[in-house]
């Protein structure tokens, strides 16, 4: 483990040596890659034998061999890259990942489960603040608010006028939600509120009394759905079939004017082509909350008129990071105390 980090025990955090590998006894030697918040590595550092990033930084990969050497549970972010010659270079005392977050792409589960180290994640713990989010930003470019901000900002603005910052009214316009999964609907449920009219695009229908309830229409080709909505938000995780599955075929189905609004994953929209149907005035405006090579931000984006980027912001709440923290706590005790852990990731495994 690097020189910045500290070991967190019962008594309170000590220095940890970058030599230090001694365990305390019956307890658990756990690395966690990123700074939590007080509260969550207080618990912690109760709990196990703690070892905290005491930079808000992504480890590097050396770093990272470092930590896993010394580790029978690593906790993990998005923004560490677990993949299979990582995970071959464990030591066989490393038994569980215990993700931070919801999201899965960046560990390799089939490289994980050949080494029998069990994966856990924090599903669910997050919905309403994407949801909240994506409504935040439907709002604020099909109202120009980003925009307005800007002239506001930069000094240009004159004053009101019946003919200037035009945006559109909310109520009325078709909401394509691509993925009826937790968030989705609560995405569904908020957008019935606004007056939208829903229709959604899923591998699975879901339940009539569901759809009922949210006022909304399953469109079962993806092409049919993209062309009819005024709004594509999209709510699928990052798997290799959903890599660009916006693409330019697709981004040319909409309809002039149509807006896109991404709170799932960078990689689901192929940038380089929504960017030039912004450019191009194909696309009305676009409302990003993730980004394909992010932290990398294309200055077109930036620069455009009614582009509302945030710096994927979309779970960061503190009730949602504390409720994250605790499931990553449960996962880990259900795993020392040889249960099965209540959020173990099962997909792919045997």
């Amino acid at each position: 483990m690097p020189s910045h980090s500290i070991r967190h025990t019962g008594s309170g955090a000590t220095a940890l040596p970058a030599a230090e590998t001694r365990r305390i006894a019956g307890k658990p030697r756990v690395v966690v890659t990123r700074r939590l918040l007080p509260e969550t590595e207080a618990r912690m550092g109760e709990l196990f034998d703690a070892v905290f990033n005491t930079d808000d930084r992504a480890m590097s990969r050396d770093e990272l061999i470092a930590a896993m050497a010394d580790a029978d549970v690593l906790v993990p972010t998005l923004t560490d890259t677990i993949d299979a010659d990582l995970i071959a270079s464990a030591p066989p005392r490393l038994r569980l990942i215990a993700n931070f977050g919801a999201g899965i792409e960046h560990i390799d589960l089939g490289a994980a489960r050949a080494r029998k180290i069990m994966v856990t994640n924090t599903p669910g713990v997050f919905t309403d603040d994407t949801a909240d989010m994506t409504l935040g930003l439907i709002l604020s470019v099909t109202r120009r608010l980003t925009h307005g901000a800007r002239v506001l900002r930069n000094g240009q603005w004159q004053g009101w006028a019946p003919s200037t910052l035009l945006g559109h009214r909310v109520g009325g316009r078709a909401l394509g939600i691509v993925g009826m999964g937790r968030i989705g609907q609560a995405v569904a449920h908020r957008a019935r509120a606004f007056g939208l009219k829903v229709i959604y695009h899923n591998r699975h229908r879901v339940p009539e009394a569901l759809e009922t309830m949210l006022g909304a229409r399953y469109e079962p080709d993806l092409d049919a759905l993209v062309a009819a909505a005024d709004i594509l938000t999209l709510h699928c995780p990052a798997t290799p079939e959903t890599r660009h599955l916006i693409d330019a075929r697709r981004i040319a189905l909409m309809k002039p004017g149509a807006l896109i609004i991404n709170t799932s994953r960078g990689t689901i929209v192929e940038e380089e082509a929504m960017i030039e149907a912004l450019v191009s005035g194909h696309l009305g405006g676009a409302g990003l909350d993730v980004f394909e090579h992010e932290p990398l931000v294309d200055q077109r984006l930036r620069d455009h008129d009614n582009v509302a980027i945030v710096p994927h912001m979309g779970s960061a709440t503190v009730e949602g990071r504390i409720a994250s923290g605790e499931k990553v706590i449960a996962n880990i005790r259900f795993w020392a105390d040889g249960h099965r852990p209540p959020d173990q990731v099962l997909e792919g495994w045997l």
